[in-house]
């Protein structure tokens, strides 16, 4: 394994990247904050060698940070998908930006059953699903599990602590093995008019999730 690019370094690329211009509720977006962006991505190439050269899939992007992170950090080639299409325009210009050649953006909705053509395509998935707080009840087990389908090694995804016991789960249930690869906390700023402090200290999981072959 060649020699990654420090965290700092990549931190400080990260946080040069533009967030969201308006952030959807529905959709529940909260940009995934540099910091934690840098540390799980260092952890996911340092640890398990899963993103130098490998074929990436950043699912629900945002405005782009793992997979830009992810292309910074050695991958081959990244996909990048998302429903919201303000969202992929900050993510188009976070790449022009930062003058990647080698990541795709696709709108499309993650869960929808025509994904699965893509099935075990990917070498690794990325991805900060939401959380499923207020009308998403579930969403973050629906994005883990279609993860799992389109990986042919493994998905690493954030999740909240508070949930750990029922990925485990759940991790089971699909006949996968999973394990949380680091735990950190995640200052979730103020984004949306319901939110009533300026920020909240929430903890953060990165699980890695794989199938047993793999």
């Amino acid at each position: 394994m060649s020699a990654v690019m420090k965290l700092k370094t990549l931190q400080g690329h990260l946080q040069e990247l533009k967030d969201f211009s308006k952030a959807n509720i529905k959709l529940e977006q909260y940009v995934t904050p540099p910091h934690i962006a840098a540390v799980a991505l260092y952890s996911i190439q340092t640890q398990f060698d899963a993103l130098e050269g490998k074929l990436v899939l950043d699912a629900g992007c945002g405005p782009g940070t793992l997979g830009i992170g992810a292309a910074l950090m050695g991958a081959a080639a990244i996909t990048a998908m998302d429903i919201d299409e303000g969202a992929l325009e900050v993510f188009q210009e976070n790449v022009d930006d930062m003058e990647i050649t080698n990541i795709e953006a696709v709108q499309c909705d993650f869960l929808n059953a025509d994904i699965f053509r893509l099935e075990n395509y990917f070498d690794t998935v990325l991805m900060n699903p939401p959380f499923g707080t207020k009308n998403n009840s579930g969403i973050d087990m629906k994005f883990l599990q279609t993860a799992l389908r389109l990986s042919s090694d493994s998905v690493f995804s954030l999740h909240k602590s508070s949930t750990r016991a029922h990925i485990q789960k759940k991790i089971k249930e699909w006949g996968a093995k999973g394990s949380v690869v680091a735990e950190l906390r995640y200052d979730l700023p103020a984004t949306y008019k319901f939110h009533k402090q300026q920020s909240r200290d929430i903890a953060v999981d990165l699980w890695r999730v794989y199938h047993p072959d793999s």
